[in-house]
């Protein structure tokens, strides 16, 4: 079994994560690799000092001085269809997706896929 890498991956961002320093760095690899995963067509960029998903407009960002978790702000988050409750925050436009390890990651793939879906459907509609 291979991990299959990801045709969407950006050597820019490659290069941003072998300079960060971080005990949550494997998990933020992981989820780059789910949110890559989820859609061939999102793509990835280094904004605000940080790995940016992208589709027609910004994405998600993860904030990359969380030591405690993982946090991916996703920038108009709270347009978004958000069933199992993963997005949390009360702004008027983004949200925060908070992953603890690896197992909490595995339990919030697939909410993390269905927003990754409902972007790119929002998208696609316009």
């Amino acid at each position: 079994h291979t991990d299959r890498v990801s045709d969407n991956r950006n050597p820019e961002v490659d290069a941003w994560f072998e300079g960060y320093d971080n005990p949550q760095k494997p998990l933020v690899e992981a989820v780059r690799r789910t949110i890559l995963d989820a859609d061939e067509r999102v793509t990835e960029t280094v904004k605000w000092q940080a790995p940016t998903f992208m589709y027609r407009g910004n994405i998600a960002s993860f904030y990359p001085k969380s030591k405690e978790h993982v946090s991916l702000m996703f920038h108009t988050g709270a347009s978004l269809p958000d069933p199992t409750g993963l997005l949390e925050g009360e702004g008027q436009t983004s949200r925060v997706a908070r992953f603890l390890d690896e197992a909490d990651l595995s339990a919030k793939t697939d909410a993390l896929r269905g927003l990754v879906a409902a972007w790119i459907e929002a998208k696609d509609a316009r």
